[in-house]
Protein backbone atom coordinates (compact mmCIF):
# COMPACT_ATOMS: atom_id res chain seq x y z
CA UNK A 1 0.00 0.00 0.00
CA UNK A 2 1.42 3.51 -0.73
CA UNK A 3 1.54 6.09 1.59
CA UNK A 4 -0.92 8.49 2.64
CA UNK A 5 -0.48 11.53 4.14
CA UNK A 6 -3.35 13.15 6.49
CA UNK A 7 -2.28 17.13 7.24
CA UNK A 8 -3.83 17.84 10.52
CA UNK A 9 -5.54 20.85 10.86
CA UNK A 10 -5.00 21.44 14.65
CA UNK A 11 -2.14 23.49 12.83
CA UNK A 12 -3.69 25.13 10.75
CA UNK A 13 -4.41 29.16 10.43
CA UNK A 14 -8.28 29.09 11.56
CA UNK A 15 -8.90 32.40 10.78
CA UNK A 16 -7.99 30.92 6.58
CA UNK A 17 -8.89 27.82 7.10
CA UNK A 18 -10.88 27.36 3.52
CA UNK A 19 -7.10 28.19 2.09
CA UNK A 20 -5.26 26.10 4.63
CA UNK A 21 -7.94 23.30 3.09
CA UNK A 22 -7.52 24.08 -0.42
CA UNK A 23 -3.26 23.85 0.19
CA UNK A 24 -3.70 20.67 1.44
CA UNK A 25 -5.80 19.20 -1.81
CA UNK A 26 -3.74 21.08 -4.06
CA UNK A 27 -0.97 19.16 -2.35
CA UNK A 28 -2.17 15.71 -2.95
CA UNK A 29 -3.41 15.24 0.54
CA UNK A 30 -5.15 11.69 1.18
CA UNK A 31 -7.08 12.46 4.22
CA UNK A 32 -8.28 15.16 6.67
CA UNK A 33 -7.36 14.68 10.11
CA UNK A 34 -9.42 16.50 13.14
CA UNK A 35 -8.17 16.51 16.48
CA UNK A 36 -11.47 16.72 19.10
CA UNK A 37 -10.26 17.08 22.43
CA UNK A 38 -12.54 17.27 25.73
CA UNK A 39 -9.76 19.01 27.93
CA UNK A 40 -10.99 15.90 30.56
CA UNK A 41 -9.10 13.26 28.65
CA UNK A 42 -6.14 15.54 26.79
CA UNK A 43 -5.13 19.07 28.70
CA UNK A 44 -7.03 20.43 25.93
CA UNK A 45 -9.77 21.32 24.25
CA UNK A 46 -10.82 21.82 20.58
CA UNK A 47 -13.20 21.08 17.92
CA UNK A 48 -16.74 20.06 17.87
CA UNK A 49 -19.38 18.54 15.44
CA UNK A 50 -19.57 22.21 13.99
CA UNK A 51 -16.02 22.58 12.47
CA UNK A 52 -16.08 18.97 11.07
CA UNK A 53 -19.21 20.12 9.48
CA UNK A 54 -17.55 23.46 8.01
CA UNK A 55 -14.62 21.42 7.05
CA UNK A 56 -16.63 18.66 5.22
CA UNK A 57 -18.34 21.79 2.80
CA UNK A 58 -14.88 22.75 2.14
CA UNK A 59 -13.25 19.20 0.60
CA UNK A 60 -14.62 15.42 -0.06
CA UNK A 61 -11.20 14.02 1.55
CA UNK A 62 -12.31 10.89 3.36
CA UNK A 63 -12.51 13.18 7.33
CA UNK A 64 -10.57 11.38 10.24
CA UNK A 65 -11.49 12.89 12.85
CA UNK A 66 -9.56 11.53 16.45
CA UNK A 67 -11.30 11.39 19.70
CA UNK A 68 -9.42 11.82 22.56
CA UNK A 69 -11.94 12.56 24.95
CA UNK A 70 -13.83 10.90 27.64
CA UNK A 71 -17.15 8.78 26.93
CA UNK A 72 -17.02 8.73 22.77
CA UNK A 73 -19.72 6.90 21.95
CA UNK A 74 -21.50 10.38 23.38
CA UNK A 75 -20.43 12.10 20.08
CA UNK A 76 -20.95 9.10 17.79
CA UNK A 77 -24.13 10.12 16.10
CA UNK A 78 -23.35 14.06 15.73
CA UNK A 79 -19.67 13.77 14.40
CA UNK A 80 -20.67 11.42 11.71
CA UNK A 81 -23.31 13.35 10.43
CA UNK A 82 -21.66 16.20 10.58
CA UNK A 83 -19.03 14.57 7.75
CA UNK A 84 -16.60 12.58 9.75
CA UNK A 85 -15.69 9.40 7.59
CA UNK A 86 -13.59 8.03 9.66
CA UNK A 87 -14.18 7.79 13.80
CA UNK A 88 -10.95 6.97 15.91
CA UNK A 89 -11.67 6.31 19.88
CA UNK A 90 -8.95 5.68 22.54
CA UNK A 91 -8.44 2.16 23.87
CA UNK A 92 -7.71 3.89 27.61
CA UNK A 93 -11.57 5.27 27.74
CA UNK A 94 -13.31 2.42 25.84
CA UNK A 95 -14.12 -0.08 28.25
CA UNK A 96 -16.56 -1.82 26.03
CA UNK A 97 -14.24 -0.87 22.89
CA UNK A 98 -15.52 -3.81 20.86
CA UNK A 99 -19.31 -2.66 21.16
CA UNK A 100 -17.92 0.40 20.52
CA UNK A 101 -16.16 0.02 17.27
CA UNK A 102 -19.05 -1.87 16.10
CA UNK A 103 -21.15 0.94 16.71
CA UNK A 104 -19.26 2.98 14.68
CA UNK A 105 -19.63 0.79 11.80
CA UNK A 106 -23.25 0.83 11.93
CA UNK A 107 -23.06 4.27 11.78
CA UNK A 108 -21.87 4.10 8.45
CA UNK A 109 -18.08 5.01 9.66
CA UNK A 110 -14.66 3.49 9.52
CA UNK A 111 -13.65 2.45 12.90
CA UNK A 112 -10.64 3.62 14.44
CA UNK A 113 -8.75 2.49 17.77
CA UNK A 114 -5.80 4.56 19.40
CA UNK A 115 -3.45 4.14 22.07
CA UNK A 116 -1.12 6.48 23.99
CA UNK A 117 2.76 5.73 23.89
CA UNK A 118 2.75 3.56 27.35
CA UNK A 119 -0.55 1.70 26.28
CA UNK A 120 0.86 -2.08 25.38
CA UNK A 121 0.22 -2.33 21.59
CA UNK A 122 -0.94 -6.32 22.30
CA UNK A 123 -4.09 -4.60 24.80
CA UNK A 124 -5.94 -4.11 21.35
CA UNK A 125 -5.32 -7.88 20.34
CA UNK A 126 -8.87 -9.09 20.34
CA UNK A 127 -10.48 -6.33 18.27
CA UNK A 128 -7.85 -6.02 15.32
CA UNK A 129 -10.68 -7.52 13.11
CA UNK A 130 -13.06 -5.01 14.29
CA UNK A 131 -11.41 -2.11 13.39
CA UNK A 132 -10.38 -0.33 10.05
CA UNK A 133 -7.73 1.58 11.78
CA UNK A 134 -5.27 0.86 14.16
CA UNK A 135 -3.69 4.61 15.55
CA UNK A 136 -0.15 4.60 17.36
CA UNK A 137 0.30 7.96 19.02
CA UNK A 138 4.25 8.50 18.85
CA UNK A 139 3.49 11.66 21.22
CA UNK A 140 1.35 11.82 24.25
CA UNK A 141 -1.92 13.14 22.77
CA UNK A 142 -3.22 16.91 23.85
CA UNK A 143 -0.81 19.57 21.78
CA UNK A 144 0.63 19.64 18.68
CA UNK A 145 4.46 20.01 17.76
CA UNK A 146 5.68 17.78 20.31
CA UNK A 147 9.12 15.63 19.55
CA UNK A 148 8.43 12.31 18.21
CA UNK A 149 9.21 9.34 20.66
CA UNK A 150 11.96 7.27 19.18
CA UNK A 151 10.43 3.70 21.16
CA UNK A 152 7.55 4.52 18.83
CA UNK A 153 9.19 2.80 15.55
CA UNK A 154 9.19 -0.57 17.64
CA UNK A 155 5.60 -0.12 18.80
CA UNK A 156 4.88 0.29 14.77
CA UNK A 157 6.78 -3.12 14.00
CA UNK A 158 5.03 -4.82 16.61
CA UNK A 159 1.68 -3.47 15.18
CA UNK A 160 2.41 -4.05 12.36
CA UNK A 161 3.25 -8.28 13.20
CA UNK A 162 -0.37 -8.00 15.27
CA UNK A 163 -2.39 -6.76 12.56
CA UNK A 164 -0.41 -9.50 9.97
CA UNK A 165 -0.92 -12.20 12.61
CA UNK A 166 -4.61 -11.45 13.19
CA UNK A 167 -5.36 -11.39 9.81
CA UNK A 168 -6.55 -8.07 10.07
CA UNK A 169 -6.51 -5.60 7.00
CA UNK A 170 -6.72 -2.57 9.00
CA UNK A 171 -4.76 0.81 8.22
CA UNK A 172 -1.56 1.37 10.08
CA UNK A 173 -1.57 5.50 11.17
CA UNK A 174 0.78 6.98 13.04
CA UNK A 175 0.68 10.81 14.95
CA UNK A 176 2.75 12.58 16.72
CA UNK A 177 6.21 14.33 15.83
CA UNK A 178 5.56 13.01 12.53
CA UNK A 179 8.14 14.93 9.61
CA UNK A 180 10.99 14.92 7.36
CA UNK A 181 13.08 13.05 10.12
CA UNK A 182 11.03 10.56 11.16
CA UNK A 183 8.44 9.75 8.31
CA UNK A 184 10.76 7.06 6.70
CA UNK A 185 11.34 5.05 9.56
CA UNK A 186 7.78 4.89 10.69
CA UNK A 187 7.03 3.71 6.96
CA UNK A 188 9.83 0.63 7.12
CA UNK A 189 8.21 -0.12 10.46
CA UNK A 190 4.76 -0.38 8.96
CA UNK A 191 2.21 2.25 9.18
CA UNK A 192 0.57 3.10 5.62
CA UNK A 193 -0.94 6.55 7.15
CA UNK A 194 0.80 9.25 8.52
CA UNK A 195 -0.68 12.50 10.31
CA UNK A 196 1.41 15.51 10.00
CA UNK A 197 0.30 19.15 11.53
CA UNK A 198 3.59 21.66 12.12
CA UNK A 199 5.20 19.35 8.99
CA UNK A 200 2.57 20.39 6.57
CA UNK A 201 1.37 24.12 7.83
CA UNK A 202 4.29 25.20 9.56
CA UNK A 203 6.58 24.64 6.79
CA UNK A 204 7.03 27.49 3.31
CA UNK A 205 5.25 25.45 1.31
CA UNK A 206 2.49 23.18 2.61
CA UNK A 207 1.38 21.90 -0.78
CA UNK A 208 5.24 20.74 -1.73
CA UNK A 209 5.61 19.52 1.83
CA UNK A 210 2.93 17.08 1.30
CA UNK A 211 4.97 15.37 -1.75
CA UNK A 212 8.31 15.78 -0.14
CA UNK A 213 7.02 13.51 2.78
CA UNK A 214 5.33 10.87 0.43
CA UNK A 215 8.59 10.98 -1.20
CA UNK A 216 9.95 10.05 1.85
CA UNK A 217 8.36 6.90 2.24
CA UNK A 218 9.72 6.01 -1.31
CA UNK A 219 6.80 7.04 -3.75
CA UNK A 220 6.36 10.41 -6.06
CA UNK A 221 4.38 13.13 -5.05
Amino acid sequence: MNARIAPSILSADFSRLDDEIALCVDGGADWIHIDVMDGCFVPNLTFGAKVIETVRKLTSLPLDVHLMVVEPEKYFDSFIGAGANVLTIHQEVSPHLHRQLGRIRELGAAAGCAINPSTPVASVRDVCRDMDLLLIMSVNPGFGGQRFIPRSIDRLREAKAMLDAEGSGATLEVDGGIGRETIAACWKAGADLFVAGNAVFGSADPRAEIGVLRGLCGHEA
